[in-house]
C-alpha cells in the first residue's frame, strides 16, 4: 500500500469511526432512556450498574451503527476530496477511479468481517448478559420499586402509593386494584404495612395493618348509585405482587437475535429433526423460517458494509460537497431505504413459501448493482 492508498484509507477510516461513534451514541441514548433511565431516576439502579449496562449496550448499537457509519464516512471523505479537486488531480496524474476506490473497498471488506463478528458473536453475548445484569441488579433490592410519594403503575392490575418508607415498613399506604378496562374495583387504604420478598416465587408479599377496604361492583365499578362494600381490618392477609411481569425470572429467555452462529445452527438442526403432526406443519415451517431469516439478516447486515462502501465512492465524488450536513443527509436517506427494504422482507416471515430468506439478498444486490452502475458512469467521465 503506497502513500496515496494510506492517505485515502486513513481519511476514510477516521471519518467512518467518527460516524459510527455518533450513530452508536444516538442509538445507545435511545436504548438507555427506554430501558434504564426510569430505573435510575427511581433509585432502582446504582450508577455503577448503570455504567456497566451501558457498556454492554455497545456491541448491540454498534451492529446497527457500522453500516450507516461506513456509508457516512465514505461520503464525507470522498465528497471533501472531490470538492477540493484532489480527485481531479489524481485523475490528471493518470490514476484510475478503480485505483482511488481500492483502499475504500479494502476498508469495506474489513468492515464486513468486523460486522460478522459483532453480529454473530459479540452482540448476542453482550445482549444476553445485558438482560441478565439488568434482571439481577433490580432483583438484588426489589423493594426499590416502592418509591415514596409516587404513584407506582409498574404492577399490572394495581396502582400503589406510599407516603413514607423505612426499609420494608410502609406508612400512609394506598392500593387501587383495576379491572381489564383499568377501572377501580377495589380501594385499600392502610395506616401502615410491610413488604417482604419471596425469592422462590419472585414476588413481593404485602401485609397491611389497620386497613380499610372499599369493594365496588365488579360488573360496573363506575356505578356510584350503589354503595360500595366497606370493611375494616386490623391486619390483612398477604397480597402477592409478582415481579415476573416487570423483568421476568432469573433465567432470561434467549431470543433468536441474541443467539450466536453456533447456537442458531444448533436451533436450525433441532427444528429440522423434529417430527410434527400435519396440522402443525405450517407453524413448524414458520419457526424454521424465522431461524433462517435471523441468520440471513446478520449476514446481510455485515454485507451492507461492502455495499455501502461501493456505492459511497461514486456518490461521494458525484455529490462533491464538503458540507457534513449534506453528506449526512444522503447517507441517512440511503440507509433508511436499505433498512426499509429489509423490514419489508421481514414481514414475510410467516409466509415461508415465498422464501424470504432468499429475498433478503435483494437490498444488498440492489445497492451493489447501483454502486457498480454509478461507478461505471463515473469511470467513463
Amino acid at each position: 500500500m503506497n502513500l496515496l492508498d494510506r492517505y485515502i484509507f486513513k481519511s476514510v477510516l477516521g471519518s467512518c469511526l467518527a460516524a459510527v461513534g455518533m450513530f452508536a451514541f444516538v442509538l445507545m441514548l435511545g436504548n438507555a432512556i427506554r430501558d434504564l433511565l426510569g430505573y435510575v431516576l427511581a433509585g432502582q439502579l446504582p450508577l455503577t450498574t448503570f455504567g456497566e449496562l451501558l457498556l454492554l449496550l455497545v456491541p448491540f448499537v454498534v451492529s446497527y451503527a457500522l453500516p450507516m457509519g461506513m456509508l457516512t464516512g465514505v461520503l464525507l471523505t470522498l465528497g471533501r476530496l472531490s470538492a477540493d479537486s484532489e480527485i481531479t488531480a489524481m485523475r490528471a496524474a493518470g490514476i484510475s477511479m478503480g485505483r482511488v476506490a481500492r483502499p475504500v473497498l479494502i476498508l469495506g471488506i474489513l468492515g464486513m468481517a468486523t460486522g460478522l463478528y459483532v453480529n454473530f458473536e459479540a452482540m448476542p453475548r453482550a445482549r444476553l448478559q445485558y438482560q441478565r445484569e439488568l434482571s439481577n441488579a433490580v432483583r438484588i433490592n426489589p423493594l426499590r420499586f416502592i418509591v415514596p410519594r409516587t404513584f407506582i403503575r409498574d404492577f399490572p392490575g394495581f396502582v400503589i402509593y406510599v407516603g413514607e418508607k423505612q426499609g420494608p415498613v410502609l406508612s400512609d399506604f394506598w392500593l387501587w386494584e383495576l379491572d381489564d378496562q383499568q377501572r377501580v374495583e377495589r380501594l385499600v387504604r392502610a395506616e401502615s404495612g410491610r413488604f417482604d420478598y419471596d425469592e422462590s416465587n419472585n414476588a413481593l408479599l404485602l401485609t397491611l395493618l389497620r386497613a380499610q377496604v372499599e369493594a365496588r361492583d365488579r360488573v360496573n365499578p363506575e356505578d356510584f348509585s350503589r354503595p360500595p362494600l366497606v370493611g375494616t381490618f386490623e391486619r390483612t392477609e398477604q397480597v402477592r405482587l409478582s415481579l415476573d411481569a416487570l423483568f421476568g425470572r432469573s433465567t432470561v429467555r434467549q431470543k433468536l437475535k441474541w443467539m450466536t452462529y453456533d447456537q442458531l445452527q444448533a436451533e436450525e438442526a433441532r427444528l429440522a429433526a423434529l417430527t410434527v403432526p400435519p396440522e402443525q406443519a405450517r407453524e413448524h415451517a414458520r419457526d424454521q423460517m424465522k431461524v433462517k431469516l435471523t441468520i440471513q439478516e446478520k449476514f446481510q447486515n455485515a454485507l451492507a458494509m461492502l455495499s455501502f462502501a461501493l456505492i459511497g465512492v461514486p456518490l461521494g465524488i458525484k455529490v462533491s460537497r464538503r458540507e457534513t450536513s449534506a453528506n449526512l443527509g444522503v447517507a441517512v436517506a440511503l440507509a433508511l431505504g436499505y433498512y426499509f427494504l429489509t423490514v419489508m422482507v421481514n414481514w414475510l416471515d410467516r409466509h415461508p413459501e415465498y422464501r424470504p430468506d432468499l429475498l433478503f439478498w435483494i437490498p444488498n444486490l440492489i445497492f451493489l448493482a447501483l454502486g457498480l452502475w454509478l461507478f461505471g458512469r463515473l469511470h467513463k467521465r
